[in-house]
């Protein structure tokens, strides 16, 4: 596709300039498909991999659409989570101020009473969660007759959460002169059914529709047991060091046990909850984004549609529940354009989900290795026998190295391990369980005359004289180990005395 400007597909000089200003001068694949037919009032049902610039693929037209001189709602963007909705708000005041158009987000979890207060100041462009939405319609405080266009962002993940009931119901309110825009990076059977339901001569744009991740994505796995999950993790986030990192847990009653591991590693982490008030998510975000802590551990409810500068690394703690919500993870990182890692942490019985999810996406999703610091295909490392949680030490004898702890046989004899002396003093080696041998075997044949000794010198017996007071050495030293040990013990004589 021949890039364009974003003068060259209908957008006004103002909208251009205020883009300009956050380095964005020219539409991404999406957005040139996207804007002209909504500009032209089309109902649109648009398919592109997260991460590709949909949000403002509708946002622009939404915005340049309104018209600020009349005080009423307009525009309606439904969105599935509470942050994907606050998102869109942000991004519709950076982009709609200048011209002076009244955003409202309409969220679960925020003072209704509040919200309706805010109704009465007639915003135009009104974004929000489905059952909140719908909550305002039925007590008449959110008047539908006057919206023009309704857009569902994401409409896969809405369906998912089971919001398909409500949304049907918000667009059986609105006038069926609407225009109706659905945007998602999978087309499920429940979204097309509703663009058949509803949609009036809709135009399909899929944006390489055989591809479901973003181009500049890397897609990983690494094998390991459960015990060693975390610190799995702990190497993989020093590895990567990205300054923003999300990850992905399936239970949320595990959440805050990844997240205080974390911290204890010197990892400064954060928990993000769907079950949580809206002012404590909006707060974990804002110091998400502002570089507060590094690594955000959250549940995919949670982290649904979020767009975070710098985040580089995805890791999924627990692998997705389904190549879907694996798609919706791996989108958090790699957006427009930028590269990403997509990294799965999984035990052996689990690798089969890789495999599975390669198939289904139609993606390249390798194993790799933590090893030495290194992340290395499984081939590089122990010979091409894989990770399979092999001690190091092990591994490099495989490669035919010799481990640090493990000196090579030499015909020498190592300084730090002389053999006994021809005095008969033991060595530094030879301590506790050679005078243990000592003190309760007898003498073996030919020990006492020297036998099997390189020197040919003679041991000294037990009871021979070799220092002060006739006493043998050995006899003192099974004195001095005896020291504190029971009478009976110290009286009993070696095996061999005849006792």
């Amino acid at each position: 596709m021949e890039k364009a400007s974003f003068a060259a597909i209908g957008i006004q000089e103002d909208l251009e300039a205020r883009l300009a200003e956050f380095g964005i001068t020219e539409p991404s694949p999406v957005q040139q498909e996207t804007i002209p037919p909504l500009l032209e009032g089309r109902d649109v049902l648009a398919a592109s991999q997260t991460g590709t610039g949909k949000t403002l693929a509708y946002l622009l037209p939404l915005l340049q659409g309104i018209d600020p001189s009349r005080r009423a709602a307009q525009k309606l963007i439904l969105a599935p989570t509470q942050e994907l909705a606050m998102q869109i708000v942000r991004e519709a005041e950076r982009y709609g101020a200048q011209r002076g158009i009244g955003v409202m987000g309409l969220i679960g979890g925020a003072a209704i009473k509040r919200q309706i207060e805010k109704l009465r100041e007639h915003p135009q462009l009104v974004v929000g969660t489905p059952g909140r939405v719908l909550e305002l319609i039925s007590l008449r405080k959110l008047k539908m007759h006057e919206i023009r266009t309704i857009v569902i962002d994401e409409a896969d993940q809405m369906f998912q959460l089971g919001g398909e009931g409500d949304v049907k119901k918000i667009v059986g309110s609105a006038l069926r002169s609407r225009q109706l825009v659905m945007l998602s990076a999978t087309i499920g059977p429940a979204t097309r059914a509703l663009a058949a339901r509803e949609m009036k001569d809709p135009v399909e744009i899929g944006i390489e529709p055989e591809r479901t991740t973003a181009r500049g994505l890397e897609h990983l796995y690494v094998v390991a047991e459960e015990r060693n999950k975390i610190d799995t993790l702990r190497r993989a986030i020093r590895h990567y060091n990205s300054p923003r990192t999300i990850v992905f847990v399936n239970d949320t009653a595990h959440i805050a046990d990844v997240e205080a591991k974390l911290n204890h590693l010197g990892l400064s982490a954060a928990a993000l909850y769907g079950e949580t008030d809206k002012v404590t998510r909006s707060h974990v975000l804002n110091r998400f984004r502002e570089g507060r802590f590094r690594v955000l551990v959250a549940s995919d409810v949670a982290a649904r549609g979020l767009d975070i500068e710098n985040l580089n690394l995805v890791v999924s703690f627990d692998p997705a529940f389904d190549s879907e919500h694996y798609v919706h993870r791996a989108g958090r990182t790699g957006r427009m354009g930028k590269s990403g890692v997509s990294l799965s942490i999984v035990t052996a019985p689990e690798t089969f989900i890789m495999r599975k999810f390669a198939r289904e996406l139609g993606i390249e999703l390798s194993e790799r290795v933590l090893y030495g610091g290194q992340v290395l295909p499984p081939d590089s490392v122990r010979g091409g026998a894989g990770p399979r949680q092999k001690p190091r030490g092990e591994a490099s004898a495989r490669a035919g190295a010799v481990p640090a702890h493990k000196p090579r046989a030499s015909a020498a004899v190592p300084a730090q391990k002389p053999r006994a002396s021809v005095s008969g003093r033991p060595a530094a080696g030879e301590k506790a369980g050679a005078e243990k041998s000592a003190r309760t075997a007898a003498p073996r044949p030919g020990e006492a005359g020297g036998e099997g000794r390189r020197d040919g010198a003679a041991r000294p017996a037990a009871g021979a004289s070799s220092g002060p007071g006739g006493r043998g050495r050995s006899e003192r030293e099974r004195d001095r180990k005896s020291k504190g040990a029971p009478r009976w013990l110290k009286d009993k004589g070696p095996r061999g005395d005849g006792q």
